[in-house]
């Protein structure tokens, strides 16, 4: 439930951290992304009908029209998802665009991983800003200081927004440097979710007399304020007795050359909990000529044993989600039903 105020403390909570970069009533963003998703929606959409901006508008996102569009209107803004800016980075005609000139280069959604920043920022010289938000704080909760990013995090609060780290049983505050679970309180919070107390219950928690959104991903805090993404809480995979981010094992798996995508999930098993499985898509070079003893191999090399993956199976495509991020709730769907 998101009321028209949390939407409207949304929009000026995202103005107070990014007043200085845009200008009324002269902005051009092209808007493919879907609009009945929140990251369209706000961010895209009602922010460019607020601040007065020009959203040139797709239906589909076509990769060469919007190359084409964005240098016929002469963007200023885009705004895309870590799938998209890891095609853009090998695809032939990126270079038509000259991505320096634009004000603003932003990423949501997902996890960006750092193997797409170094190699974006090697093809183009522009950087990519990261941020974080949820459809259960209008959109937006953290972003990186235009002037200040850092590498591999999502990020500072906005303006009016609380961040802290708990531990995911006891609920206890962290300490810096420590992973557990996100948890916010702003003006921009929803209220709860449409008849359905129970999950209101275990979302809205009371502490120290505020209530505190529990967003269920696992993150840390830097000495700086910094956040920095581990993995969704419900991905994280128990093996042995040991905790697994799926995250760092697709890290790995990304920073092989062959490999074009990556989607791990932890498979039930009596004897040990959850096997690891990744689901991988080569690069079409790659396809039938890398092997699974070649990849478990690689991981060996830079994993803990615990995190290498017992199953590899190659696939042509991952499932996606509507903002094109790999869907490992499909993915673990697609498991349970083998």
């Amino acid at each position: 439930m998101i009321t028209h105020r949390n939407i409207v403390a949304c929009q000026a909570q995202a103005l107070a951290f990014w007043e200085h970069k845009f200008k009324d009533g002269q902005e051009t963003a092209i808007a493919f992304l879907p609009l009945f998703h929140i990251y369209g929606q706000v961010v895209i959409m009602l922010t460019g009908l607020i601040r007065g901006h020009t959203l040139v508008l797709f239906t589909t996102p076509e990769m060469d029209e919007i190359l084409a569009a964005m240098e016929r209107y002469d963007a200023s803004a885009f705004y895309g998802v870590p799938t998209l800016y890891e095609h853009l980075k090998e695809y032939e005609k990126t270079d038509r665009v000259n991505w320096k000139r634009l004000n603003v280069l932003v990423c949501g959604a997902d996890t960006l991983q750092q193997t797409t920043v170094e190699g974006w920022e090697r093809r183009t010289g522009s950087h990519i800003t990261q941020g974080y938000g949820m459809t259960e704080t209008a959109a937006v909760t953290h972003t990186n200081p235009l002037e200040r990013p850092k590498k591999g995090s999502f990020g500072l609060p906005i303006p009016n927004v609380d961040a802290a780290v708990v531990d995911v049983e006891s609920l206890e505050f962290m300490p810096v440097g420590q992973v557990g679970e996100l948890i916010v309180s702003g003006p921009n919070v929803m209220q709860g979710y449409w008849q359905r107390p129970k999950d209101n219950q275990e979302t809205m928690i009371e502490l120290e007399g505020r209530t505190w959104l529990r967003t269920g991903d696992l993150v840390r805090m830097d000495e700086e304020g910094y956040f920095h993404f581990f993995d969704r809480k419900r991905d994280l995979i128990k093996h042995r007795g040991y905790s697994v981010f799926a995250k760092h094992v697709e890290e790995v798996l990304y920073s092989h050359p062959q490999v074009k995508a990556a989607g791990v999930v932890g498979v039930p098993d009596p004897k040990v909990g959850q096997l690891i499985k990744a689901y991988v898509v080569c690069q079409a070079e790659a396809r039938g000529k890398l092997s699974e003893e070649e990849l478990m191999a690689w991981c060996r090399e830079k994993l803990a044993h615990y995190k290498v993956p017992q199953i590899i199976e190659f696939r042509g495509e991952l499932p996606k989600t509507d903002v094109g991020k790999v869907s490992r709730r499909e993915l673990r769907e697609q498991t349970e039903e083998a």
